[in-house]
């Protein structure tokens, strides 16, 4: 049976929206895309990619992805473990032995593969937790700032943090994915850039993304909140976020030797994240087997809740477990996420639907009062 059919005033509806959000100066700009079956039924850049030098955004603008990263090195890793070269079992140690992070206690834990994809190896992210935490003491990176800062150095400030709980038993966003990064560039001998544009960029014809930026005159200029409006982002900027603050350098992504976060590092456009979308959506077409993508967006942490009501977690992003819980109209099984520099997106298997909102302004584009009305335009609610 194919799925129902967006009704007609769909696009009307978020014209509304986004006009609203421009006029009201909640964000600057932004690329919105809205596919169905397959067909994109909506598509638009609106507003600025720089709002000083009065540039107008287009489809073809290039966006830091921050965490919209997660999901495709994610794919990469799946891939790894379909080629044999990493299982989902497999111990960080085995591939990374120098990190080794203790419980408050000091006693060792292993965190394997699968924790780590899923967010259930103890570690935790700097900006999601109170100001002066651990994390932020020890100096540990969340990938989006401090540029020049290697790997291996932020690998042993991690490390130096306690746990925060034992891995398999809890869900905590996390560090996890820059972990993972480093344990499949030496799983397959290579770079994690140069892995993923082997096993996902390149396959899937996403000639616009990668860890690097292809065409700086299209890179979108960085804004953030502020009740004034958004503000340009300077060379280092600290956004609130809950109880703390997000740690952002916008130009980190032009320095070769910052380490390559598998977590928030890649930059790209909506089309090209479309195209990824569509082919995990779909069966995982020359990336990977069906059933790997049916099992990176079945919930995989059963029995665990995370920090989201109504929403579980798969092998990379969130999956949606209770609509009435959530307060959303898409339907169970949806699988979403995001990235703090201004983006939201999701994928909608019951109504074939997949949605990339990518803006450049943190953290308004990613969550809140606007990529919630743009949802609900869509499904008229």
């Amino acid at each position: 049976m194919s799925a129902a059919p967006l009704d007609r005033d769909f696009g009307r509806r978020i014209d509304c929206v986004i006009d609203a959000a421009i006029e009201e100066q909640r964000v600057v700009g932004g690329v919105i895309l809205v596919a169905q079956r397959g067909d994109t039924l909506y598509r638009r850049g609106f507003g600025l990619a720089d709002r000083e030098q009065g540039k107008p955004m287009t489809e073809g603008t290039i966006f830091r992805l921050s965490s919209v990263t997660k999901p495709i090195v994610a794919v990469a890793a799946l891939a790894l473990v379909e080629a044999g070269r990493l299982a989902l079992h497999d111990p960080v140690a085995k591939f990374v032995p120098e990190f080794r992070p203790r419980m408050p206690n000091g006693e060792e834990k292993v965190i394997t593969v699968r924790q780590l994809l899923t967010h259930t190896a103890g570690l935790a992210y700097g900006f999601a937790q109170p100001t002066g935490n651990a994390y932020e003491r020890a100096r540990v990176s969340d990938g989006l700032d401090q540029p020049g800062l290697s790997m291996a150095d932020n690998l042993a400030r991690i490390a130096s943090v306690p746990l925060a709980y034992a891995p398999g038993t809890r869900w905590a966003y996390s560090v996890a994915i820059d972990v993972l990064g480093e344990i499949m560039a030496r799983a397959a001998g290579v770079s994690l850039p140069d892995l993923v544009d082997r096993l996902v960029v390149e396959p899937l014809g996403m000639s616009d993304s990668g860890f690097g930026v292809r065409d700086e005159n299209r890179l979108a200029t960085p804004y953030a909140d502020d009740p004034s409006g958004p503000v340009r982002m300077g060379e280092h900027h600290l956004v609130p976020f809950g109880d703390g603050l997000i740690s952002l350098a916008p130009a980190r992504t032009f320095d070769p030797a910052s380490f390559a976060s598998g977590g928030a590092g890649m930059n790209g456009t909506a089309a090209d994240v479309l195209t990824f979308l569509e082919t995990i959506r779909t069966g995982g077409g020359a990336v990977v087997r069906p059933e790997t993508t049916r099992a990176m967006t079945a919930d995989a942490i059963a029995g665990i809740e995370t920090t989201r009501a109504g929403w579980g977690w798969g092998l990379g992003f969130a999956v949606l477990r209770d609509p009435a819980a959530a307060q959303t109209p898409q339907a169970r099984g949806t699988w979403r996420w995001g990235g703090v520099y201004g983006h939201s997106w999701f994928v909608d298997p019951t109504r074939d639907l997949t949605v990339v909102l990518l803006t450049n302004t943190a953290i308004a584009g990613m969550a809140g009062a606007f990529p919630d009305a743009v949802r609900d335009a869509i499904y008229g609610v």
